[in-house]
């Protein structure tokens, strides 16, 4: 299935592709290598230090990189109304507060309702105004969403059946008849 694309193809800057992408950590760390970037030097209560150092552990990152992130992930959250930031298997992802759609998924929805928003809300019993948030977000970081679609669109049942043995697949009977 082609999926379409949310937002330009092409990265509109350096900063765009910069900024995070919680798909795929090791992309950040090369653009933050190639691209220029700022010195903020600040100062953490101990335990906050701590706190911001186990966080970088759990994931694999430095103390700095985690912290850029988080920075990021605030200013972000500060910029789009109802945008949270979760751990999930994939990585860090946007998702809707009050909800356990991450963005892309809600812009799967989105597309597959033809990019009408009151639909999209109705299907999740959702206000409108959560729906045009994802829809925002997604165009103001169209890289981040798409390679989540595209993430998605790779995965087929027999992937999933190696990541979770006890997978089984499920055909409804409408389907099957077809």
């Amino acid at each position: 299935m082609t999926r379409q694309r949310v937002g330009g193809t092409a990265l509109r800057s350096r900063r765009d592709f910069l900024c995070y992408n919680a798909y795929k950590s090791y992309i950040l760390e090369i653009a933050m290598r190639s691209t220029r970037s700022m010195v903020i030097s600040m100062r953490l209560p101990a335990e906050s230090g701590k706190r911001l150092k186990r966080m970088a552990s759990r994931h694999g990152w430095t103390p700095s990189d985690a912290s850029a992130r988080l920075v990021e992930e605030g200013l972000r959250r500060s910029e789009f109304g109802f945008i949270d930031f979760r751990d999930s298997p994939a990585g860090r992802q946007a998702c809707i507060q009050g909800s356990t759609l991450a963005v892309w998924e809600v812009m799967l929805l989105f597309l597959s309702y033809k990019k009408n928003v009151s639909a999209v809300a109705a299907h999740l019993k959702w206000p409108k105004v959560k729906v045009q948030a994802a829809v925002n977000y997604a165009a103001a970081f169209p890289e981040e969403i798409n390679a989540a679609m595209a993430e998605n669109d790779a995965t087929n049942f027999e992937k999933l059946k190696r990541m979770l043995p006890q997978a089984i697949e499920f055909v409804s009977k409408k389907e099957a008849k077809n």
